[in-house]
């Protein structure tokens, strides 16, 4: 069960949460994650696709989300 600091799942698209939390572009990029023609994608998948380990990758954006927030 996700937690309340958990707002992206594995089944969140890459490019709407791109769309939703600008601060994950720099999350996707430095997992490698293609999200111009992979972005319709779940996470999930394009990190399976990719190569990158999805609870890593969803751990890293979130962080990034909770970072965000906390800034504002």
């Amino acid at each position: 069960m996700p937690s309340a600091t958990e707002v992206i799942l594995p089944v969140s698209i890459v490019n709407e949460t791109l769309q939703l939390y600008p601060a994950t572009t720099a999350v996707f990029n430095a997992f490698g994650i293609d999200a111009c023609c992979g972005g319709a994608a779940s996470i999930s998948e394009a990190a399976t696709r990719d190569g990158a380990d999805p609870d890593a990758l969803l751990a890293a954006l979130n962080a990034a989300i909770d970072r965000n927030r906390q800034q504002l």
